[in-house]
């Protein structure tokens, strides 16, 4: 084109975990079997929607007031609803502009970020959610500053390595967190959240909080809601939805609750300038804000959720006890939300490990997709495994991080398919390592 119309920050925007789908895709019209364990839709997956769920949104569909705009915030008696539900839990006090809908948080992430000006960063977790740091890194046009999540300590923030980033990094204006966690599973208690709320405070940072998965945890763990340590004098943006917890992927209803946002009159500008960019939107869909409330206060709501909790809990010790053992491996236990991420040993991968493929054509496509040394080594073992097991998983290093592994979702609905597969994986992993050891003299 004459004139170039790409914006400097476009090359940062990257969701491998549906990247991957087209090269499933591809091999699936070779005849490989797919099993789908890159994205977490516990729809697709086979979970169902209980009836008395479904009749409170046929009731809805039929009021014409769900056909209508919403207001801009959101329905007033949802926000009330939802400022409601946080007041309970005894930390910050909001009300109901404190409280914004969005569709779906892909939609508030994309405000949240863009609305900053651009030297201004947002340090963001290794690993990552892709959505997060691809969006950070876009508004910036500049690879995303990161804290490391360790691995060897349960997935927890590494306080310090947060504190020597704000410390010599004077463009970072607040920290992500997202709590519990995607892509690694960990939940975070009440502790390692002060300590970073204090951070913020020391340095005048604000935070954003992404605890799309708050009411999902399990294996005796208790995720530390924001706004139960943010205390009074940090600003903060905490983001929530109904996808994963009702779960209902499809609505797109997503919200963020502001907290102390009068603290800090630069804050509350920013605030406002999202809220702006909602409006020339006019609003976000009207269904599922209607039936929020209604969903999340039935007798059944807390039963349902307890119930899809205890079959996550038992799948991450399924899985965990699994791969637990596997050479050149190291695994945490899953302890919130749907994902487990498993990180490979330094020096375990090499570009020349393969796994058999009998099919010559399925073959030839994968040699081909990972030619060159450019690929990364757990994005080579992803496609071997894509190919050979027909299993299909995301590489860590597509998660803002220099680890490399691969995560894969808990959300197999059949018991003995899910062993079934983490049992392939672990054999998988043995099969590939052992096909071209890393000799320790010569590299």
């Amino acid at each position: 084109m004459r004139t170039d119309i790409l914006h400097i920050g476009a090359g940062e925007l990257n969701y491998e975990i549906r990247n991957i789908v087209g090269v499933g895709e591809k091999l699936q019209k070779m005849g490989v079997q797919i099993n789908w364990e890159n994205i977490g839709d516990p729809i697709t997956k086979g979970e169902k929607i209980p009836e008395w769920m479904k009749d409170i949104v046929a009731e809805a569909v039929r009021e014409d007031a769900t056909y209508a705009y919403s207001p801009t915030r959101g329905l007033l008696a949802t926000r009330e609803f939802v400022a409601s539900c946080t007041n309970s839990l005894g930390g910050v006090q909001i009300d109901a502009d404190d409280v914004i809908f969005f569709n779906g948080l892909g939609d508030a992430i994309s405000k949240v970020y863009g609305l900053l000006r651009p030297p201004a960063r947002v340090l963001v977790p290794t690993p990552s959610y892709t959505t997060h740091s691809s969006a950070e890194a876009a508004h910036a046009s500049d690879r995303p500053v990161t804290y490391i999540l360790d691995p060897n300590h349960l997935w927890y923030p590494d306080l310090e390595d947060i504190e020597n980033h704000v410390k010599y990094n004077p463009a970072v204006a607040g920290i992500l967190v997202i709590n519990p966690d995607n892509p690694t599973g960990a939940v975070y208690p009440a502790d390692v959240m002060r300590a970073i709320v204090e951070i913020c405070e020391k340095n005048d940072l604000f935070i954003i909080c992404d605890e799309i998965y708050q009411n999902m945890t399990y294996n005796g763990t208790g995720s530390a809601p924001l706004c139960t340590v943010i205390g009074n004098k940090v600003p903060a943006i905490c983001m929530r939805g109904i996808s994963k917890e009702m779960p209902w992927p499809g609505s797109r209803c997503g919200w963020i609750e502001v907290y102390n946002r009068r603290r800090d009159p630069m804050f509350a500008t920013y605030v406002q300038s999202i809220l702006d960019a909602k409006m020339l939107e006019v609003c976000s869909t009207t269904l599922p804000q209607v039936v929020l409330p209604r969903i999340k206060s039935h007798p059944e709501y807390t039963v349902h959720l307890k119930n899809r909790i205890k079959r996550y809990e038992r799948y991450s010790n399924l899985a965990y006890d699994i791969l637990k053992n596997v050479k050149g491996l190291l695994v945490n236990r899953t302890n919130g939300a749907f994902y487990m991420s498993a990180v490979f040993e330094e020096g375990v991968l090499n570009h020349k490990q393969i796994l058999p493929i009998m099919d010559t054509e399925v073959r030839e496509t994968v040699e081909q997709l990972v030619a060159g040394s450019n690929v990364q080594p757990d994005k080579r073992f992803v496609y071997y495994l894509l190919a050979a097991t027909g299993i299909c998983v995301v590489p860590l290093s597509s998660f803002a991080t220099e680890l490399q592994g691969f995560r894969i979702t808990l959300l197999e609905q059949n018991e003995e398919d899910f062993v079934r597969i983490f049992q392939t994986i672990a054999s998988s992993i043995q099969s590939y390592i052992n096909s071209h050891p890393i000799c320790r003299y010569c590299g």
